[in-house]
């Protein structure tokens, strides 16, 4: 009935999309197994894409090649550059998205991508032969052949949903868990732990007072997220802001007693990032509000997303607390929130391809490893299938450095650190976030896709147009002068020193109050020089140029810190006969086994003088 693929993805979420669309398109033949054809690509918790780092990894994945980025544009219904006030490193584009279009339109491209296909089944197990991934067992008890497999499971592993005191089997809202996989890795000698996340409730926009709460609109300006010419929306819906109170919180409290999540009903830790209402108003006593963000679930649904409740409380209590949030005084609503916990497995088992150390051919990507959010599934999975499928071509992997991408960082921290609760990315994880901008992922990463078989010929093209382009521009800027007469004027209008002599288009752009586009209005032959070149070219030109110096620094951090990536660390060395290694430093280096120097070094618990011992020892 089945043929032999070359891989089998288990689960459709953001991972499982991302990881069967870049192995079938660097021609690999893949089969995409859910439990349902309905929910592939579903955005289980808010239909949202990117914000604060998030941003910057799906225009990362973009440049790489993956679909998140043309999905997200293709069904926004709002945009909105985060950080605007700060630094272009700060900058993350964040899209309110329609629920059911975002879903549809990957499926569609999919569907219209070459080498995938599909499978509605439950995979209850693999086949395994002599250490290596040899295929899946589905719930109907089909044995399929491959030579590769990536788990994506989501939320699905023995997943159990809490709502106050009950509790029952589920991997989503209305989708049963996944038993068997679990039980046959940990019989295999995987480790397992339990994490917990959770969701609000749904709500009837129809129900709801806006007239009572802040506004939120989209910017004027869609930049989007994909690199390609993906339309934009050309009208946009806002979101609202209204606040908890002191007699919200009260109402919440008299179910804390029935809480799973108080009761110890629930042995996973949940994301310290995103907590519940009930954590937030336990954790941080002092605050008479917590801001709730409401979010519409796309143009022709009156569905909202509640952003900031998510709760695991009884019904009731959830609903007698929404009552009493200002606007929602005649609330409906559509199904509680809830909060689910299931396996993981904690992801210092893989190597940086994310393939297993026990199984060779088997890859985890997603929640599966502990992280938390669609973003970090979805690159994720990226990669997983990328190196998924240049493994069983006999290829070497591709591992993006910390100073390459987030996702590099992404991949780095859970490998090199672990994690013991549900990981999310933060531009404060990243060191070298002046290099690692969303406006730049294309310049950074579309070579290395070109040169792996995703990005096309002409999307190379474009990216090296644009490279050119930039540097035009910073010569006309650095070569360009400008006399204090031509100026003078424009500087006494922003309130900006004036100058007393000849100066450098260039050294003006430095000044934090001045901007490119409006010293360009002001100059009016700088205007003229500028007209034949894009927004988006002429805007990298003007960063590269303000932030050389930043820029230049993070270079040469990042050229000083790979060379301890550059020793590397043979699989086989013995940790243990080091006496001058502490204890812990010992049981780590044992279990994690890092690959290089630097690895090593970025291990929780190794500190300065560990490194230095061990530059001893590999130098002998």
């Amino acid at each position: 009935m089945f043929p032999e693929y070359d891989i089998i993805v288990v689960g459709a979420g953001h991972a499982g999309c991302e990881a069967a669309a870049a192995a079938a398109n660097m021609g690999s033949k893949v089969l995409l197994v859910t439990m349902n054809m309905q929910t592939i690509a579903q955005m289980s918790c808010n239909p949202a894409m990117g914000g604060i780092a998030k941003g910057q990894i799906v225009r990362e994945i973009d440049a790489l090649g993956g679909y998140s980025g043309i999905v997200t544009d293709l069904s926004m219904i709002q945009f909105r550059m985060l950080n605007r006030s700060k630094g272009p490193a700060m900058w993350s584009p964040r899209a309110q998205n329609d629920r059911m279009q975002f879903a549809a339109k990957w499926r569609e491209l999919l569907e219209k991508t070459p080498n995938v296909d599909f499978y509605q089944d439950t995979v209850k197990g693999l086949l395994i032969k002599n250490g290596v991934a040899k295929g899946v067992v589905t719930g109907l008890g089909h044995e399929i052949s491959s030579k590769a497999v990536v788990l994506t499971n989501g939320t699905f592993l023995n997943g159990v949903i809490h709502i106050g005191e009950k509790n029952f089997g589920g991997g989503r809202a209305a989708e049963k868990a996944v038993t068997g996989i679990t039980e046959q890795l940990v019989s295999l000698g995987f480790e397992s732990d339990r994490l917990k996340t959770g969701t609000p409730p749904r709500i009837d926009g129809r129900s709801l007072d806006y007239s009572k709460m802040e506004e939120q609109p989209g910017d004027k300006e869609i930049t989007g997220f994909s690199y390609t010419n993906t339309p934009k929306p050309k009208e946009q819906k806002s979101c609202w802001i209204t606040y908890t109170s002191q007699k919200v919180h009260n109402i919440l409290k008299t179910g804390f007693d029935r809480s799973p999540m108080f009761a110890g009903r629930i042995d996973g830790i949940g994301p310290r990032y995103c907590p519940s209402i009930e954590d937030k108003i336990n954790r941080f006593a002092e605050r008479e509000r917590h801001q709730l963000f409401i979010e519409p679930e796309g143009w022709n649904t009156v569905e909202i997303y509640v952003n900031g409740f998510s709760t695991s409380l009884p019904e009731e209590v959830q609903y007698e607390a929404l009552r009493n949030i200002i606007g929602f005084e005649n609330v409906r609503v559509f199904r509680p929130g809830y909060a689910i916990e299931y396996d993981y497995f904690p992801p210092t088992q893989l190597k940086y391809s994310l393939e297993t150390k026990p199984i060779e051919n088997l890859f985890f990507a997603g929640q599966i490893n502990g992280t938390t959010g669609y973003e970090e599934a979805a690159c994720q999975g990226l990669m997983a299938g990328i190196n998924a499928h240049r493994k069983i071509k006999g290829l070497d992997s591709v591992v993006l450095k910390r100073n390459e991408a987030y996702i590099g960082v992404l991949i780095d921290d859970l490998i090199s650190k672990g994690t013991e609760e549900p990981y999310r990315m933060f531009t404060s994880r990243a060191e070298f976030r002046t290099l690692l901008r969303q406006d730049n992922a294309d310049l950074r990463l579309t070579e290395l896709s070109y040169r792996i078989g995703l990005a096309s010929g002409e999307r190379m093209g474009k990216v090296l147009e644009k490279k050119t382009n930039v540097e035009k521009i910073k010569t006309i800027l650095n070569e360009s002068s400008v006399e204090p007469s031509e100026i003078n004027v424009y500087l006494e209008k922003i309130n900006s020193s004036q100058i007393s002599e000849k100066q450098k288009t260039g050294k003006l752009l430095l000044r934090p109050d001045i901007e490119l586009n409006d010293l360009a209005e002001a100059l009016p032959e700088l205007k003229k020089q500028l007209a034949s070149f894009s927004k988006e070219t002429i805007e990298q030109a003007s960063i590269q140029i303000k932030y050389e110096v930043y820029i230049e620094k993070e270079k040469d951090l990042a050229l000083r810190m790979s060379q301890l990536e550059d020793l590397l660390i043979p699989e086989t060395f013995d940790y243990k006969k080091i006496q001058s290694l502490g204890n812990e430093a010992r049981e780590k280096l044992t279990r994690i086994k890092p690959g290089t120097l630097g690895q090593a070094s970025r291990i929780s618990g190794i500190n300065p003088s560990d490194v230095q011992i061990l530059m001893v020892y590999i130098g002998r």
